[in-house]
């Protein structure tokens, strides 16, 4: 069964599967996703690991606590969202287009 596998060849492959893969999830890293709320009162940007680098509040909302913490949740969970989708963007380019998490 496996008298012509070549295991030379096959770490060969490995081996640029594995470079290309972090190659690409360095890039992806390197991106910035950025959402906003409020007709963008509120906007809040991350990286592609999905750490939140910057938030920029307008100063009308600063008195008005309430509506200030429902557009930055609002604002958080839409960037958040974009940092996943692009994760899997990433990981179903390495899997050659196919989705592995079922449905888009």
């Amino acid at each position: 069964m496996f008298d012509k596998l070549n295991l030379g060849d096959l770490g060969k492959v490995l081996e640029e599967i594995q470079e290309k893969a972090k190659k690409i999830q360095e890039e992806s890293e390197k991106k910035v996703f950025v959402a906003k709320s409020g007709g963008g009162l509120v906007k809040v940007s991350a990286n592609g690991k999905g750490e939140i680098i910057d938030i920029d509040i307008d100063d009308s909302l600063l008195e008005d606590k309430e509506s200030l913490q429902i557009l930055l949740i609002s604002a958080i969970n839409d960037v958040l969202k974009m940092v996943e989708e692009e994760k899997k963007r990433v990981a179903m380019n390495l899997m050659g287009g196919q989705n592995p998490f079922g449905q888009q």
